[in-house]
């Protein structure tokens, strides 16, 4: 019988292949997604990594290793996790909190520095620095820090998948600082940052799942008694999430004028619902969660790591409405054992390669096709994720799991949803005649 590991044996682990995952991105790049004719915008993203010193292997700064600029990447790479310090310290990943703002898509989600690419940039990946540097003030073009490479690019739909948004391009910097940087939030944009381990990240016990109202989009059309009427039926929608256990946080220091003024423009409901999220009996604030696109982002780097259990870990969205949810499970069950059959059968050398929520699940873009529209990824969660190429397996035959076991899932989702509307309103009917029988025997 083998003896448990120590914490520090599998920061040491984790850090040894965080060293090969990183190499392994900067030699094997993902391709560029094109803009498509019906959309114009791009964005980019910033995974900032680094290792934090753990109390009985603090660095000799005497001793600190400098990152030379001029050597190549894998050599600065190498240098890096040479250090005692590296090796058997915590690496960790920095996300922002966005600030809520009125009319925003991903107000107060959990996120990762980033935004729109201006005209100025000169690529996305420099639209990212760009947006680090004004979001959170860190600058990713010093010395202390390596570009190592991107994760894969996507393009991001409206809800229920029908309007591409952007190109969204995720970009990987890791710090080489054995210190915490000085960070300067932007009000507007950020309301907090969190450095969160990647060894939590890992963890079975931080999954969890989020409830998204996926009738929110009926208030334009059938205003808010046609979206009640909608959530009592359908409740809200789960998807697979993480409960962020922060190591270090900043909280930015927002006025008290534009806290009254985003309070006011706040509707009835919402200052409900933060009342009750206040006074709820367990007396605690609600969860950081990473879900929706960010988690499909991160999970592309993730899944790359032992124990490289993301998928298993990973559930398939539903509904919190009992009946809804039992007609998803049984018009979906032969479909997710028979893509759960194949994705076993697949021989998944680097399982990174998709995005592992409800919402994204990008695959390397192999053949470009004008009149396919496969890469476009659904915001809303019910959004069909498509991708450019034939194939769901790379050239040197790797599978792509999400992406198999996703395969025909929103379709079946849909049917479910018609079965569903029948379903409550035959016993809408039932109940409506059994209501009358009664009422004219008396």
């Amino acid at each position: 019988m083998k003896p448990d590991s120590t914490p520090a044996q599998e920061l040491d682990l984790l850090s040894q292949s965080l060293h090969n995952v990183l190499l392994d991105l900067h030699q094997n790049s993902y391709p560029h997604v094109p803009n498509s004719p019906q959309c114009k915008k791009r964005a980019s993203v910033a995974l900032v990594l680094r290792v934090r010193p753990t109390y009985n292997h603090r660095p000799d700064r005497s001793s600190l290793l400098t990152n030379d600029t001029n050597a190549s990447v894998k050599q600065q790479l190498d240098t890096f996790f040479s250090q005692p310090w590296v090796q058997n310290g915590d690496p960790e990943a920095l996300f922002i909190k966005r600030a809520s703002r009125v009319g925003d898509r991903w107000t107060g989600h959990v996120a990762l520095p980033g935004g729109k690419r201006d005209p100025e940039d000169a690529d996305d990946r420099a639209a990212a620095i760009r947006e680090a540097s004004e979001e959170v003030g860190l600058d990713l073009t010093t010395n202390d820090c390596i570009y190592v490479g991107n994760l894969p690019e996507r393009v991001v739909t409206s809800s229920w998948g029908s309007v591409p948004l952007m190109v969204l391009c995720p970009y990987v910097f890791l710090l080489t600082g054995c210190d915490s940087p000085t960070l300067t939030l932007q009000p507007t944009e950020v309301a907090s940052t969190h450095w969160v381990s990647l060894d939590a990240l890992l963890s079975p016990s931080s999954r969890t799942v989020e409830h998204v109202d996926m009738t929110q989009r009926l208030a334009s059309t059938g205003g808010l008694m046609a979206r009640l009427a909608s959530r009592s039926m359908m409740g809200y929608m789960q998807f697979s999430a993480i409960k962020l256990m922060p190591t270090e946080t900043l909280q930015c220091n927002i006025n008290l004028k534009r806290s009254v003024e985003s309070a006011q423009a706040t509707t009835w409901l919402q200052n409900f619902r933060s009342w009750f999220r206040t006074h709820r009996s367990d007396s605690q604030s609600p969860p950081l969660l990473l879900w929706g696109l960010t988690l499909g982002i991160l999970a592309d780097f993730l899944d790359m790591l032992p124990p490289h259990t993301a998928v298993q870990l990973w559930n398939y969205p539903n509904f919190t409405s009992p009946d809804l949810a039992l007609i998803v499970n049984l018009l979906t069950y032969q479909l997710r054992r028979r893509n759960m059959h194949q994705v076993k059968l697949g021989v998944r050398r680097r399982p990174s390669n998709t995005a592992i929520d409800g919402e994204t699940a990008a695959l390397p873009v192999l053949e470009m096709d004008k009149k396919d529209d496969r890469n476009h990824v659904g915001i809303g969660g019910l959004g069909v994720g498509r991708y450019f190429g034939l194939s769901d397996k790379s050239p040197d035959g790797s599978a792509y799991a999400v992406g198999i076991m996703l395969r025909g899932y929103y379709q079946k989702i849909r049917i479910a949803l018609y079965i569903f509307v029948v379903w409550r309103m035959a016993m809408g009917s039932v109940a409506a005649f059994c209501l009358w029988k009664y009422l004219r025997r008396r």
